[in-house]
């Protein structure tokens, strides 16, 4: 009964066209979305949707996946990291999608609000103002902290970067964003060794990331080691 329902509304749901995004998807079926969140609230907790993510067959993990996305606590967080390891790829999309769904509502409503203003604005001084403001306003909100190393990132202050990066893994240690983040800044830095670390780091948190486990040979090809991602 738990899955019939949710697969039933899940699949009510226009599907995405080849090669759209899933933030265009979201955007143009908004009124179709806010529906089948209404549906589900009205009669699924959220540990019935963690469940259903960890041992339901391939529909019901993948609107699991999706509704814990739009609707999940911090506590969905580790249940969704492990379905980045799931057998099935549309699965592990859209537990990667959902992890970043949480991660930017995962504070007082305010600050998420905030958050996503600040990321819209095409002024990147401004961008870092705002940030710097909101971090101090909400020093708990991790993936405050990590957009603010991406800003650093971009402007080639790549140690401003991985201390902001480790920050949000301090905050919340599934963000294979702020790992592989800060791999790449460390690669910039050639500090190749420090790299290969954090590159393995996210492989365990994200194993199917896109490149990443050709990078990690390749470093430790460069570096004389030993293959660790099998």
């Amino acid at each position: 009964m738990a899955r019939a329902l949710l697969v039933q509304w899940y699949r009510q749901i226009p599907r995405p066209r080849t090669r759209e995004s899933f933030h265009s998807w979201f955007k143009n079926h908004k009124k179709a979305i806010e529906q089948f969140q209404n549906q589900v609230t009205s009669r699924y907790q959220e540990c019935t949707l963690q469940r259903l993510l960890a041992n339901g067959d391939v529909v019901a993990r993948d609107a699991a996946a999706f509704c814990l996305g739009i609707l999940g606590t911090w506590d969905s967080n580790p249940h969704l990291a492990a379905a980045l390891k799931d057998p099935d790829a549309s699965i592990r999309q859209m537990a990667g999608e959902a992890m970043w769904s949480l991660w930017f509502r995962s504070h007082e409503p305010r600050h998420c609000l905030e958050l996503r203003r600040i990321v819209r604005l095409r002024d990147r001084r401004k961008v870092l103002e705002g940030l710097n403001a909101l971090i101090v306003d909400a020093p708990d909100f991790a993936e405050a902290w990590n957009q603010r190393a991406i800003v650093h990132f971009k402007a080639k202050r790549f140690e401003e970067a991985i201390r902001d990066c480790e920050k949000t893994l301090q905050l919340n240690p599934w963000h294979f964003g702020a790992q592989a983040g800060m791999a790449q800044a460390y690669m910039h830095m050639r500090k190749h060794s420090a790299a290969l670390r954090a590159f393995r780091a996210a492989h365990r948190i994200n194993p199917h990331m896109d490149g990443i486990v050709s990078t990690i040979r390749l470093l430790e090809k460069a570096l004389d080691e030993g293959s660790s991602t099998e």
